[in-house]
């Protein structure tokens, strides 16, 4: 874990069951409090086709959608900002409405294949299409797909690589297309 994500999830709550159930709270990670993405990062979410993003809404109740589109749907805009277009989807703006009251959220990029794991702590602006400036729309537009109704400015707070441990490979039928070989 990376300083900047502890310094935001290890809470007196967390370090207390730290205590509790390994003997001492971990320490804190060395290095800067401050997240900025890398080439590292920056690669790796290029590379992603899909997101989980947790909300929380008025009632305090935490709430889970995916995000998804081609690789490279979620834009890095520059070393603390990501962004991506915003379609249309079930009509009930769980997200949408949470963030509106409440702009903190999660991400998790996976890489199944891989197994490797990204989470991101994050201050979401929800923008009206129309209200964005016209280069950012364009940077997250998507070709061939419906217009935009809102894009979504993820302001990057923390983020930590996870442990691969428990992650069970899958692969896309992309991912398993690049990979067939053809029978003889």
């Amino acid at each position: 874990m990376s300083r900047h994500f502890a310094d935001l999830t290890c809470t007196p709550g967390v370090r207390a069951a730290q205590a509790r159930f390994l003997g001492a709270p971990l320490p804190t990670p060395a290095g800067s409090p401050e997240a900025s993405l890398g080439e590292r990062e920056r690669s790796f979410i290029a590379a992603r086709d899909s997101a989980y993003l947790a909300t929380v809404g008025e009632g305090g109740w935490p709430h889970v959608q995916h995000r998804g589109g081609p690789p490279g749907f979620l834009q890095a805009i520059d070393a603390r900002t990501l962004a991506f277009a915003d379609y249309g989807g079930n009509r009930q703006f769980v997200s949408v409405g949470n963030l509106l009251g409440h702009p903190k959220a999660a991400l998790i990029l996976m890489d199944y294949p891989r197994r490797r794991r990204l989470k991101l702590l994050v201050e979401i602006d929800v923008l009206p299409a129309d209200e964005a400036p016209p280069a950012l729309l364009a940077a997250v537009s998507l070709p061939d797909a419906p217009p935009t109704e809102r894009v979504l400015v993820l302001h990057v707070a923390a983020f930590d690589w996870n442990c691969s441990q428990h992650i069970t490979p899958r692969f896309s039928a992309r991912e398993l297309a690049t990979q067939a070989t053809p029978a003889p």
